[in-house]
């Protein structure tokens, strides 16, 4: 095998999935072997003067000609050219880097246009980290693990940040992984011929070329568009949408006989429970219940993984219980969830004058896949109104405070969606703080352990005992790349300090510093109102749009919540549902909380001392 051959089993497959031409591939790999950067042979940057006219916020500072002694022919293999990345980054370490790497903050200004040597360093500081979502390219690495797959941003060099957009442009960029070396660049080669003088530009959403009003608001970030004047209210999709990327899954047929389930266990027999969750394994003591390793023998199969097959259960085990709900997606996924919560804003739509919307107790969601001109409308007419325009943009399918990027910079947001499915829910900006005295007034979560036990008729219960999780740094609305300053998850950072408070203590530090909202009578009861709406709207309707009665499933889930005030008052407000949760620490605080929940789901003990029952309040 030769040694471009061997180059090419490692990187063909990137260079088809990006459709960079075969002629090409030799001059690529030549170049890289020997480190070849000759775009300045053959380009030309200039920087552009506007003669005496300010430049706008989104008019370009350089851009690069071609200016070769003769016209390049996109058919000449030797037409492809290295691009060096200036910055390769994570959001999480922009302001590190740009802070403590030397040189690089005055040339990343330099590239985009922040001229005046009068800035202080903050004032930088502040304009690269704004100003960086207009020449950020993205590129991503294939792995089974989540945290590697995530995106990894960078802005290229001179020449490649000079290259300007073009609807109908006449060259390609694109990213590539030198495998070798693990190092990454960019290839920049014409897709037609090109005459000398002649400026080069690149299509810079080159993926979106259908829809004319999608392009339109993508291209916000480098061309003004205005879509106030577009219609920003939602309706609820159909079916389609419903199933659209999601897992299959089947419905028990025909519905198993609730006698076949219920009360039909010979009296003192010891339900045995099949499941591979080390914290049900440790913790599951009461006498009523035994482990099985074996799944054919199991009463409850307490699963961590999706379960598909309700069909097959209800037909060849008709009294055995699962601890999911068919489609119980619509609860779990953050575009769904958002969906089947509006289902429970009673006709209205928004105020007019706040543009708030219903119900009260949901952020404002857009799914930036399906209603990113939506969002743009209801962004800009905010502006217009000069309300709060702070949102967190977060995956739909992620979990643990993955890619999640809290910003009022529409820049920033529009450019999120090409590095996968994003929705983008509006910031709590006015929260109820929690103060600690080691740190001061920090935003708090509640994660509050919910139990279904039945969708026909509808049974949902609370368990007493909540959970809280702090920030560590005082609250403001700036520095939002700050993790500590804006979240609350600190359990998957290993820098990150941990402020653990019982639900006890914090109800009765609460009286102290609100001694107007008493947690259990005026606190508590809004939360569970709003825990059994969104269990109503869930069960609205039929499946896929609903999730599906089955008389052998019960479930539980972590529900996290936020307060924010509201006129002189606080308004819960729902965050998300998880989906076979982490109760390690529900476990090392209250050892009896598997033995109660088991209980509860599958011998109906619902003992009113440990869980509040939803329907009630």
């Amino acid at each position: 095998m030769t040694a471009f051959e061997d180059f090419l089993k490692f990187h063909q497959p990137q260079f088809v999935s990006s459709q960079i031409p075969e002629h090409f591939w030799p001059k690529i790999w030549e170049k890289l072997k020997n480190q070849v950067f000759d775009a300045g042979l053959y380009f030309s940057i200039a920087q552009i003067d506007y003669e005496g006219c300010p430049r706008g916020p989104k008019d370009p500072v350089y851009k690069l000609f071609l200016s070769a002694e003769g016209p390049m022919s996109c058919g000449d293999p030797n037409n492809v050219f290295l691009i060096d990345h200036a910055w390769t980054y994570d959001v999480s370490t922009a302001r590190i880097h740009l802070t403590k790497v030397a040189g690089l903050l005055d040339r990343m200004c330099n590239i985009m246009g922040n001229l005046s040597p009068s800035d202080s360093k903050d004032q930088k500081l502040e304009f690269v980290l704004q100003e960086m979502w207009r020449y950020n390219q993205f590129l991503t690495i294939n792995s089974d693990n989540i945290e590697e797959k995530l995106p990894l941003w960078y802005v290229m060099d001179e020449v490649g940040s000079a290259i300007n957009h073009n609807d109908s442009p006449n060259f390609r960029v694109v990213p590539i992984i030198h495998l070798t070396e693990g190092i990454t660049y960019s290839l920049l080669f014409p897709i037609r011929d090109v005459e000398v003088r002649e400026e080069v530009t690149r299509d810079f959403i080159e993926n979106q070329t259908n829809d004319q009003e999608l392009r339109r608001a993508l291209l916000i970030p480098w061309v003004d568009a205005d879509f106030s004047g577009e219609n920003f209210l939602q309706t609820e999709p159909g079916d389609d949408y419903f199933m659209s990327g999601r897992r299959e899954e089947t419905l028990p047929v025909p519905p198993a006989p609730e006698k076949a389930i219920l009360n039909n266990y010979p009296k003192g027999k010891k339900l045995k429970v099949f499941t591979e969750y080390k914290y049900v394994r440790d913790y599951l003591t009461d006498c009523s219940f035994e482990l099985t390793d074996n799944e054919e023998e199991a009463d409850v199969l307490w699963y961590m993984t999706y379960f598909k097959d309700y069909e097959g259960l209800s037909i060849k085990f008709p009294r055995v219980f699962v601890n999911q709900f068919p489609f119980e997606n619509v609860l779990t996924v953050k575009d769904l969830l958002s969906i089947i919560c509006r289902r429970r804003a009673d006709g209205k739509k928004y105020e007019v004058e706040t543009l708030r919307t219903y119900p009260r107790w949901l952020p404002t969601t857009y799914n930036l896949s399906a209603e990113l001109v939506k969002f743009v409308s209801y962004f800009q007419n905010r502006e217009i109104k000069e309300l709060d325009n702070h949102w967190i943009c977060k995956p739909w399918n992620l979990a643990r405070g993955i890619d999640i990027h809290p910003t009022n910079n529409l820049n920033h947001i529009l450019r999120l969606p090409c590095t996968g499915p994003k929705v983008v829910q509006k910031y709590v900006s006015s929260p109820v703080l929690y103060d600690r005295p080691d740190v001061g007034k920090v935003k708090f979560d509640v994660r509050y352990v919910v139990l279904l036990s039945s969708v026909k008729p509808l049974k949902a219960y609370a368990y007493s005992n909540f959970f809280l999780r702090f920030a560590n740094r005082p609250f403001a609305l700036d520095n939002f790349d700050i993790y500590e300053q804006h979240f609350t998850v600190m359990n998957y950072s290993e820098d990150a300090s941990l402020h653990h408070v019982k639900c006890e203590d914090f109800v009765n530090e609460w009286i102290k510093v609100y001694p107007d909202f008493d947690w259990r009578e005026n606190v508590e009861p809004k939360i569970f109102k709003m825990l059994w709406e969104v269990f109503e709207g869930a069960s609205a309707e039929e499946p896929p749009r609903g999730i599906g009665h089955n008389p052998q499933s019960r479930a539980v889930y972590a529900v996290d919540l936020m307060l924010e005030w509201d006129d002189n008052d606080m308004q819960p407000v729902l965050l998300e549902f998880n989906f076979s949760p982490d109760n390690k620490r529900a476990c090392e605080y209250y050892p009896e909380f598997y033995n109660d929940i088991f209980k509860c789901l599958f011998l109906g003990d619902d003992n009113p001392n440990v869980f509040r029952d939803l329907s009630r309040q």
